[in-house]
């Protein structure tokens, strides 16, 4: 359902998603800056949130400051973080072989875990967003997983929205990985995961009925908000677009053009 717009200033907490939400590449959707900058005005607790690990939470902070939104590392929460933050709980110290970029494995080297490409020591194999993917990593995932190595990964996103169109994500090296070793990942972090949600809502220190998360995918941002019990705003700026809701049974509580609707 679509809810009447003045109504959603009414919440305390604010929780959105950047790639096609915020900005897109290096530019800012459109009134996104005045609309942060009311909600702040009122008061208004906010977070980010990404799937991608390709940068770290200062980075995405610095981007957000320069293109014209002031932030703090802490107000972002990437699926780096909450990789390292669920590990850490589940199997502290381990040996991991990360499919992945470098600011993803330097949070999890920060939060003590061991890096190995040698298949007989890995612990777990973790599938990320990796430019970098190739044939060498598709064979140390297999051995690994051959070898008795758990299988998980920091997001299902099938493509990441950029200027012009998308390009592959994580589901590409999931896809690949789960191919070739016949194993299904075994646990992901990020969004729609309620893991990821659980983090985002302890930082503000709100419940979940307190806030609206804000997004541009419907499996995702909007399944998570809707697991999560809070309500959940589709905007059209990113990878969805009216056709593709129309045929969703994933209904939003909000449906905008943009973030700027927000404010309107």
């Amino acid at each position: 359902m679509n809810i009447d717009p003045m109504s959603a200033l009414t919440f305390l907490g604010y929780i959105f998603d950047l790639d096609g939400t915020i900005y897109l590449g290096e530019k800012l959707i459109p009134g996104a800056r005045e609309t942060i900058e009311k909600l702040k005005s009122l008061s208004k607790k906010i977070v980010y949130l990404s799937n991608k690990p390709l940068q770290t939470r200062e980075d995405y902070a610095s981007k957000l400051t320069r293109l014209g939104i002031p932030t703090q590392p802490d107000e972002v929460i990437n699926s780096s973080l909450v990789m390292a933050r669920w590990l850490s709980r589940e199997a502290p110290g381990a040996t991991i072989y990360v499919i992945g970029e470098i600011p993803l494995i330097e949070e999890l080297v920060r939060a003590g875990f061991r890096m190995s490409e040698k298949a007989g020591e890995i612990q777990y194999v973790i599938a990320s967003f990796d430019r970098t993917f190739d044939y060498r990593k598709l064979n140390i995932a297999l051995q690994a997983i051959k070898r008795g190595a758990r299988f998980i990964a920091t997001n299902p996103d099938r493509t990441c929205p950029v200027e012009g169109g998308e390009i592959p994500d994580c589901a590409a090296v999931i896809g690949a990985v789960e191919g070739t070793t016949g194993m299904k990942v075994e646990a992901i972090v990020g969004k729609p995961s309620d893991i990821m949600i659980r983090v985002a809502v302890d930082y503000m220190g709100l419940r979940p009925q307190d806030c609206v998360l804000v997004g541009d995918r419907l499996e995702t941002d909007m399944v998570m908000g809707k697991k999560a019990g809070m309500a959940t705003a589709l905007v059209l700026s990113g990878v969805t677009n009216r056709e593709i809701l129309k045929k969703s049974v994933i209904q939003p509580d909000y449906v905008w053009e943009s973030v700027a609707e927000i404010i309107k």
